[in-house]
């Protein structure tokens, strides 16, 4: 086999150099425990520090607000734990939308498990909120809207600003689920009237392990993790110095090359998208086709299964998926594809391909063609196509 051609940077992205590079002296040569007094620790400190910065500036946000975690899913669960708890005088209602990550889904099961009541807002055939609906699930008891940002599975970037300036007007919290979005679109946490916003380091070129969670002055929110001082006393126990060190380099690195790295990206998916629509019968895209993340691409065969097609070009030196890497090993179709519509069978034979700065044009255009082979390969064994193929003879004549 030859190189590898990974087209799942929506799972996960290669840690960029730089950043490897920047974090390496803080595991053996400046290891000081950042809370400690002595002149190696505040090497540690001091870099903490920075990299709060760095990712604040991309945010056009007060560093005093960015608080660590392990990543993601942690940010997610304290948003939503820690509002409930905190606003829980004003009300117990929470809306989110049918197309969430599990972070954010299963975080609102547990908290219905103790007396939250959930909205759950369908979007449209795109994946997007309708903000009429939005503003009509809102009660007097909606203590918070949390709405992703951009959809991991289909790249649907949803209105936030609307949403941030709706919720303000009422006077609710607004978080946003911003692992995909952040470093691939301009995010400023004022303009977009965000409260608080989640992110995670390896989505980006940065390392596994680290993520923040954005929270504005005055929002109040409790202490995630007991213990120690650290995170100003919300989220205790010794920081994660070279992971932190790594985001921060990652998300400046990623704020610097945005504009002229998106562009590249944005262009050779719309190539993607029109040769495999044209060249492939019976395929669908999924998500919004203009607002939608400048790296994804999700389409539909019918007719055939997606594990298949992914088993197949796995073997070819490609890599994707078919949708989210945290429900990978489930037999069931995407929850997201099924809200924008899709009945099971189509949502089965779903893929998706999300670029990197290092896909080029020669990888785009390898990966149609085994797409295609793949493809036909597959239908040439399928009984529902063969089905599907005899009624069109039947029905033109032949």
């Amino acid at each position: 086999m030859g190189k590898m051609i990974y087209l799942d940077n929506a799972a996960t992205t290669k840690t960029a150099p730089e950043v490897v590079e920047a974090m390496l002296p803080y595991f053996s040569e400046n290891y000081g425990n950042p809370s400690s007094i002595y002149e190696i620790a505040g090497r540690s400190k001091e870099a903490i520090t920075e990299a709060r910065e760095q990712i604040a500036k991309v945010l056009g946000a007060n560093s005093r607000d960015i608080y660590f975690t392990a990543g993601g899913s942690e940010s997610d669960n304290w948003a939503l734990k820690a509002a409930f708890e905190a606003y829980s005088s004003k009300g117990n209602h929470i809306i989110t939308t049918k197309i969430e990550h599990h972070a954010i889904l299963h975080t609102c099961e547990y908290l219905e498990k103790r007396g939250a009541k959930i909205t759950y807002l369908d979007v449209d055939q795109n994946g997007i909120v309708k903000m009429e609906e939005l503003e009509k699930a809102i009660t007097p008891e909606t203590i918070l809207i949390s709405i992703m940002f951009a959809n991991n599975e289909i790249g649907s970037i949803q209105p936030v600003r609307e949403i941030g300036m709706l919720a303000r007007e009422h006077g609710i919290l607004f978080h946003t689920d911003a692992v995909q979005a952040f470093g691939q679109v301009p995010i400023d946490v004022d303009a977009l009237n965000i409260d608080m916003l989640s992110s995670s380091a390896h989505k980006i070129n940065g390392p596994k392990g680290i993520g923040f969670l954005y929270i504005r002055k005055g929002v109040k929110i409790r202490s995630f993790i007991h213990g120690g001082a650290q995170e100003r006393k919300r989220r205790a126990g010794t920081e994660n110095v070279p992971g932190i060190v790594g985001y921060g380099v990652a998300a400046a690195r990623a704020a610097e090359t945005m504009e002229e790295r998106t562009g590249k990206e944005a262009e050779l998916r719309d190539y993607m998208i029109r040769r495999i629509l044209e060249e492939v019968p019976y395929t669908r895209l999924n998500g919004d086709p203009k607002k939608r993340l400048p790296n994804n691409i999700n389409i539909s065969f019918q007719f055939i299964e997606g594990e298949s097609l992914l088993i197949m070009l796995d073997m070819e030196g490609i890599a994707a998926s078919s949708g989210s890497a945290c429900t990978s090993g489930s037999l069931d179709p995407s929850h997201v594809l099924l809200a924008i519509g899709l009945p099971h069978e189509i949502a089965h034979g779903s893929l998706r391909l999300t670029l990197s700065e290092e896909t080029t044009k020669e990888d785009a255009d390898f990966v149609i063609e085994k797409i295609k082979e793949i493809v036909a390969r597959l239908r040439s064994m399928s009984p529902l196509y063969e089905d599907h193929m005899k009624k069109l003879a039947k029905a033109s004549g032949k």
